[in-house]
């Protein structure tokens, strides 16, 4: 029998970890999420709203009529995005502007009629949307990320 020499055991430290995992970051998990929950709001949302047009609408209902200036504040929009927001939604007779009686250099944005409909079906389907983003998570776990969520907004 051949004298065989037995393999050096070789000392392994355990693999350190980078320094930055991109998998760990929590605005690349955000996106992630946010595009998860973006497909499905896109694909359950009546009317073909945006998210943005949505949200406008949603608070309108919520709060009436107000400026336009307003509104955007209400739904965290600049004035450039919140006029392009209430312009289309104005196209589609879903809202109208006046001068504001208070102050005339803003404008008054106020639900139509059809605005409200779409706005009141618009939330329901809205309900279905956030349950079916949240459904992976048990209801503890839906309760807790809305409430760490509001932490950082």
């Amino acid at each position: 029998m051949l004298n065989q020499a037995r393999p050096k055991s070789v000392s392994r430290k355990p693999a350190a970890k980078p320094p930055y995992v991109l998998d760990d970051q929590v605005g690349f998990l955000m996106r992630v999420a946010m595009q998860r929950h973006t497909s499905i709001f896109m694909s359950e949302m009546t009317d073909k709203l945006t998210q943005t047009q949505f949200a406008a609408l949603a608070r309108l209902l919520e709060v009436g009529p107000c400026s336009q200036n307003h509104l955007g504040r209400l739904i965290y929009l600049d004035a450039a995005t919140i006029k392009g927001v209430v312009d289309r939604l104005k196209l589609r007779r879903l809202i109208t502007t006046q001068d504001d009686p208070n102050d005339r250099r803003r404008r008054a944005v106020t639900l139509t009629e059809k605005g409200r409909n779409v706005a009141k079906a618009a939330v329901e389907h809205a309900a279905e949307i956030t349950a079916t983003t949240l459904k992976p998570l048990s209801p503890d776990e839906q309760e807790t990320i809305v409430r760490l969520l509001k932490k950082l907004t």
